[in-house]
């Protein structure tokens, strides 16, 4: 079965059960979902060796290559400079990115300062680790029918079937690419806090995380805007929020930016205002777009580098 069936049929079972599981998430205190999430960590955390710092700043690397290599593209054609990219394991290409001609000269600029910040993380993390640090793996930031962005998209209903999503092609399109990737991060920072045991890294980490929600609450507030006059482009992200859904397991937490409650969508949340987390598993599910464990795919052909490697099964 190919990565898009895989992705398709999984989001085909998700939809079927989606308002069933909302109410099920909107019925739940804030003491259980917290109890529960917290669970969760602990259920992931002990059905393997429980992996260390490095480990996990390692994991986060390849994310921020796989981020940094997309926005530098976006914004300036080439990608990284060789010297970012060395380090333990297999070292890969980023293949199929291209500048974007942006017409919104605030989408530009903001595009430019998140790929500043996102060669910072990577920079820091790299510096951290030492000679730890792991190797850029082999990376899909193009936009082929067979692409990972396409593949994406198609699973998203965002384009039909064997047609290609172009991320550069405008202001919209990279705008929809940036919050495939931006509201994962976060999660995925935030799932990643329990496990650490370094005070400093811990404080690094928070520090990442909260540049990269940064991040996602500009996307959002730029598509929200953008949206307000083009109501397609919320119901995009709907889509796309929807087809993570569809990857990272049961529960329906993941949330586009259709206004909710007479306002704007702009912090995914739940009743106590909080963000969720994601597993590294889950984190995994949705960059290699698949439902299943699995040790590569979509974005990262290969797969990443580092201990951590293997999606959730859900």
């Amino acid at each position: 079965m190919s990565d898009d069936s895989l992705v398709i049929e999984a989001f085909d079972s998700r939809v079927k059960r989606r308002e069933e599981r909302r109410e099920f998430f909107k019925s739940m205190t804030g003491v259980a979902a917290m109890a529960g999430g917290l669970g969760l960590l602990s259920s992931q955390a002990a059905a393997q060796t429980a992996p260390t710092d490095n480990d996990i700043l390692n994991f986060a690397l390849n994310l921020e290559y796989l981020e940094a290599q997309f926005y530098t593209f976006a914004t300036t054609g080439s990608g990284l400079p060789n010297s970012l990219l060395t380090g333990t394991g297999t070292q890969g290409a980023a293949t199929g990115g291209r500048q974007v001609i942006f017409t919104d000269p605030v989408v530009g600029q903001y595009a430019r300062e998140i790929a500043a910040d996102e060669r910072a993380h990577v920079n820091f993390i790299r510096t951290t680790l030492g000679s730890a640090a792991v190797a850029q793996p082999a990376i899909d930031v193009g936009v082929a029918p067979s692409g990972a962005f396409s593949s994406a998209a198609r699973a998203a209903g965002l384009v039909g079937p064997g047609q290609s999503f172009d991320a550069y092609a405008n202001d919209e399109n990279f705008l929809l690419a940036a919050f495939i990737f931006e509201d994962v991060g976060v999660t995925g920072f935030k799932g990643a806090a329990p496990l650490l045991t370094s005070k400093p890294i811990l404080e690094a980490t928070a520090g990442i995380l909260a540049v990269e929600a940064y991040h996602a609450a500009l996307i959002r507030t730029t598509l929200f805007r953008k949206g307000m006059q083009a109501p397609a482009l919320i119901e995009a992200t709907e889509r796309i929020s929807d087809a993570r859904d569809s990857l990272d397991g049961p529960l329906d937490l993941d949330q586009g930016i259709q206004p909710r409650e007479g306002g704007s969508n702009i912090f995914p949340s739940d009743g106590n205002a909080l963000a969720f987390s994601r597993s590294a598993g889950q984190v995994l599910n949705i960059v290699y777009l698949n439902p299943k464990a699995v040790d590569r795919g979509g974005f990262f052909p290969n797969g990443t580098n580092g201990t951590i490697r293997i999606s959730a099964a859900n």
